[in-house]
């Protein structure tokens, strides 16, 4: 048992598993806040904007709920929510166009990025020896070729 413990921690413990364990933990808290903005902010808008409509009230009813004398219902009613499981669509488009949103502007980030660094000319590795016209590196203090000092550079 002593050797099953240390293979999980050495399992547990590998670099993969908790990068994975916090990705999981981030995107558990950005479901809530994406759910959070569809059901709170953007689903009563959109329902606003089609005339005060709930679709969670649309539904096509099979057969009405049964009640008794005393108005107590004795068998549910059943009814296909078709309203539900298309709000459920506009909420999956709605999350899919936010993750869309926000890799976009992640990779123009890195887009933008990407073009400082390759807009910053890169530092000469070479220069011309004076004397022989040959290409010889910049820190060269003597011409490998014709063997002659080279002037300090200022700077």
């Amino acid at each position: 048992m002593k050797k099953f413990g240390q293979e999980f921690k050495k399992f547990i413990m590998r670099g993969n598993v908790l990068d994975m364990a916090v990705g999981v933990i981030i995107a558990t808290a950005f479901g809530a806040i994406t759910t959070s903005l569809i059901n709170n902010i953007l689903m009563p808008v959109i329902g606003w904007l089609l005339g005060d409509i709930d679709l969670a009230s649309w539904k096509l009813v099979l057969r009405e709920a049964v009640k008794d004398a005393e108005g107590v219902e004795t068998k549910p009613e059943v009814a296909i929510g078709f309203g539900v499981f298309i709000a459920a669509i506009i909420n999956f488009i709605l999350i899919a166009l936010i993750v869309f949103l926000i890799v976009k502007g992640f990779n123009k980030a890195a887009e933008r990025a990407k073009k400082k660094e390759e807009a910053k000319p890169a530092e000469p590795t070479t220069k011309v020896c004076p004397f022989c016209q040959s290409e010889i590196s910049i820190k060269a203090t003597r011409c490998p070729h014709c063997t002659s000092e080279q002037p300090k550079d200022e700077e």
